[in-house]
């Protein structure tokens, strides 16, 4: 097949934002871009660049494509920007790997994510969506137990999740959410710490979907309350240790499983997706947030799981691409 790849790429400089310094981490790298293309070629196709935004509008009506292979994360402060390119490839009606707008959109609203799983008896820990200042300052948090974690309501890619984000009292939840309410220009998501272990899951396939890998992340410095932050995410080689298989209790793991193809299928998920949990001290998981466009960089968490199970980066994008084109059978070419 003829495929094209859009994406989106961080910008050569970065918007100048004095209250944060992440708010391009989401886009990728050429590097990650000719890697996935050279995955894609490897099994047998010929890949287009078509990239996103502008570049994606005047391509996708210029090149000839069979099939879009879709990592774009989309453009501006949007909590539907994730949806922007495949409701036009729909409008266009061009076959695309992952999942469709309507649950890109929905995974984007970290509140919304929560309210469905949670209406489906998924366990996820109490939460407020705080919109502004004011109202921050207006709600009886003695309802909630400290810590609370602090984050945007719908950014991915760790943005915004600092060390700083776990607030141990109110002062420091006032300190957080100002700094995020200035930096991110959106509502905020403040939740129950999960003071255990955290695990992260990996999905493809539709019908049947299948957990392709479950990583745990072990911080090296022993912490009170560890958080897997952006800051640790840029030197993951330092400071954590990923466990893949997770050496876990089989009931515990089974829940995990369990919880995240409930997940997967509740919300509409295609082809592939990542969801993060913690576990309390009990072993119980409880569902955190789900990434449906999760990364395909060679320092992605998703790849990096499958990597430690002895999948190559060739195999699992043929794993994402065979279970699109499946969608679609026998329409498209093999």
């Amino acid at each position: 097949m003829r495929i094209g790849l859009s994406f989106d790429l961080k910008p050569d400089k970065a918007p100048v934002n004095e209250y944060i310094d992440d708010s391009m981490e989401e886009y990728d790298s050429m590097e990650t871009v000719e890697l996935i293309k050279s995955s894609i070629e490897a099994n047998g196709h010929q890949v287009v660049l078509l990239g996103g935004g502008q570049a994606f509008l005047d391509n996708i009506y210029k090149e000839n494509v069979d099939f879009v292979f879709n990592i774009a994360e989309g453009q501006g402060n949007y909590r539907s920007r994730e949806s922007q390119v495949p409701a036009i490839l729909e409008m266009l009606d061009i076959p695309y790997s992952g999942s469709d707008p309507l649950c890109l959109g929905i995974c984007l609203d970290k509140e919304l994510t929560k309210k469905m799983v949670a209406m489906e008896g998924v366990i996820t820990p109490k939460w407020q969506l705080v919109t502004d200042f004011a109202e921050l300052q207006s709600i009886d948090w003695n309802e909630f137990r400290f810590p609370l974690m602090v984050k945007p309501a719908h950014e991915g890619s760790s943005k915004g999740v600092r060390l700083s984000s776990a607030a141990m009292d109110m002062t420091e939840l006032e300190s957080e959410a100002k700094r995020q309410f200035e930096g991110y220009n959106q509502a905020l998501m403040v939740e129950e710490f999960i003071n255990g272990g955290e695990v992260t899951v990996g999905i493809t396939g539709n019908k049947p979907a299948q957990v392709l890998a479950m990583m745990r992340i072990l911080p090296r410095k022993k912490t009170e309350h560890f958080v897997y932050s952006i800051e640790v995410k840029r030197d993951y080689l330092e400071l954590v240790d990923y466990e893949c298989p997770p050496k876990l209790e089989a009931h515990i793991v089974k829940r995990l499983e369990d919880a995240s193809l409930k997940i997967f299928k509740i919300l509409g998920c295609r082809d592939f997706a990542r969801i993060d949990f913690r576990l309390d001290k009990d072993g119980n998981p409880y569902f955190l947030e789900i990434n449906p466009l999760p990364g395909l960089g060679n320092h992605s968490d998703l790849v990096l799981m499958s990597a430690m199970l002895g999948i190559s980066h060739q195999e699992l994008i043929k794993k994402i691409l065979s279970a699109a084109v499946k969608r679609y059978s026998p329409c498209l070419p093999q």
